[in-house]
């Protein structure tokens, strides 16, 4: 067994097993800042990029990791022990494995122990692009009337923060303190680019630093020049879609790695081998050749987005709560389930989200959703589905809600994704059919379970958070088939709900 490191290398590249990278890694300069590095921008942008530097090209384009919270300092330390390098192990439904080294990330940079490294690291001007995985919540939205809330704790005091005597603590603190560096320096501005499951990411990238610009410029915290105007006409915000089932890595993982394919590796990253990305071709100061590594570079990436968001990341919450409520641990299992399947494959994806999604350039989307359960089912992945049940107060809204109100104002039925949103409620009082418990797991978890502990009172506890459901509560199209489909997870348990909404078929 080898430890993972650059010296390294070429004894793993002799024993033959797993491919590691064949370009000079003291040749990386670093080009990109990422926020957020965790398994998916591992398995997803960081391995495109490698795949280019194993090309020959790009090596001015790698990548620089940035951990904001005080819990990425272990990502820190794995990748510090480990020269940055990472093992990705991609399996497909056939039990096929493709391991191999990924060496784009040439630093790594905790912001808590030395913000100002992060700060200068963005502002060089080598950088040119910032990017971002911060999830669905990190954009500090209401995902209801679309604002920016600048009363959580974080954001308001880097609002009111002096930047020569105080360090930032969010990535809107970040990003807009390193453009102000850049202007102050003459320096072109970084690409923002969001990499994010949230529809128009680019687009709310860009509205949600404005807000924060905006705000800073009134409290006097951005300088005598105002940020927010400057931003507006000078900073690309690309939107994307990227697609890739990542789940967790467990300590198994680490175990395969290690006894499969003898290398020691602190953090390895597993996958399935599907991987997509769709990016808008919009950045003024340069990009890596990504379309030669397989990215699709496009003009319009909107009806990628929402066939991704509203078929795949919708259906995952679908399987999410009804898989646990039936019992199962894993994705796969629930994805084959004799009813939970047809309940996901048909009476959601076919017939309530796929009417929101518009025509997708070179897709079939009958293919799409067929392939999309084939996916869900690859036994070999092993994601939970306490992972796709977590954080759904950010899912939820953002995923979910905009498929209900297409159809609800379309005149067509919502009666599975009023199932979904019940089975959620169900899951939020926090104890299974048989007495089981789980962690719920969510930014606003005592609001969700505090909401659901109601049911006994209120059945309509759940839907009246207007910052999750505006007022979907008054819309009797969606109530009705809510209030049956929650009544029926509480008396009779969802096996017998999914039996009475798929015998219609």
């Amino acid at each position: 067994m080898t430890a993972l490191t650059a010296a390294a290398l070429p004894q793993i590249a002799q024993e033959g097993r797993v491919a590691v990278p064949d370009y000079p890694l003291e040749q990386r300069q670093v080009g990109i800042v990422h926020i957020g590095v965790g398994g998916f921008h591992r398995a997803h942008q960081a391995m495109y990029l490698d795949r280019l530097m194993r090309a020959g090209r790009d090596l001015d384009w790698a990548i620089c990791g940035v951990g904001l919270l005080p819990g990425d300092a272990r990502m820190r330390d794995a990748l510090a022990t480990q020269d940055g390098l990472y093992t990705l192990v991609t399996k497909a439904p056939d039990g096929s494995r493709e391991p191999r080294v990924i060496g784009s990330i040439a630093e790594y940079l905790h912001a808590p122990e030395n913000p100002e490294a992060v700060l200068a690291r963005m502002a060089d001007p080598a950088v040119r692009i910032v990017s971002l995985t911060v999830t669905e919540g990190g954009y500090n939205y209401n995902p209801s009337t679309g604002e920016f809330q600048e009363s959580t704790p974080e954001v308001a005091a880097d609002i009111a923060a002096d930047v020569t005597t105080s360090a930032p603590r969010t990535m809107f603190g970040y990003v807009v303190e390193a453009l102000r560096r850049r202007r102050e320096a003459g320096t072109a501005p970084f690409t923002v680019m969001s990499c994010d499951n949230v529809r128009g990411n680019g687009d709310l990238a860009r509205r949600m630093m404005l807000a924060y610009a905006e705000l800073r410029d009134d409290a006097g915290g951005t300088g005598s020049e105002p940020m927010a105007p400057w931003i507006r006409e000078h900073v690309a915000f690309p939107n994307c879609m990227v697609d890739r089932i990542t789940p967790v890595t467990t300590p198994e993982d680490v175990a395969m790695v290690e006894q499969d394919f003898g290398i020691a590796d602190r953090w390895p990253v597993v996958s399935e081998d599907f991987v997509q990305w769709v990016l808008e071709d919009h950045f003024p100061t340069g990009r890596p050749a990504w379309e030669k590594a397989g990215v699709q570079m496009v003009d319009d990436v909107e009806p990628y987005e929402l066939m991704k968001l509203r078929l795949l990341n919708c259906s995952h919450q679908a399987i999410a709560y009804f898989g646990l409520l039936l019992g199962h641990t894993y994705a796969d299992e629930a994805a084959v389930d004799a009813d939970l399947a047809p309940f996901t494959r048909v009476l959601y994806m076919e017939r309530e989200g796929a009417p929101t999604v518009p025509p997708v350039p070179g897709m079939d989307l009958d293919a799409y959703q067929d392939q999309l359960m084939e996916r869900f089912a690859n036994v070999h992945v092993k994601d939970t589905l306490a992972r796709l049940a977590a954080e759904s107060s950010d899912r939820i809204p953002t995923w979910l809600m905009p498929v209900i109100r297409e159809n609800l104002a379309a005149g067509r039925d919502v009666s599975a994704s009023a199932a979904i949103v019940a089975s959620w409620a169900r899951y939020a009082e926090g104890t299974g059919e048989n007495g089981e418990q789980w962690p719920v797991v969510d930014r606003l978890r005592d609001r969700v379970m505090g909401a659901a502990a109601q049911h006994d009172e209120d059945l309509l506890a759940f839907l009246r958070d207007e910052e999750l459901f505006g007022d979907l509560v008054e819309h009797e199209a969606f109530t009705r088939p809510y209030l049956a489909a929650l009544t029926t997870l509480r008396e009779r348990g969802a096996r017998a709900l999914l039996r009475d909404l798929v015998q219609t078929l």
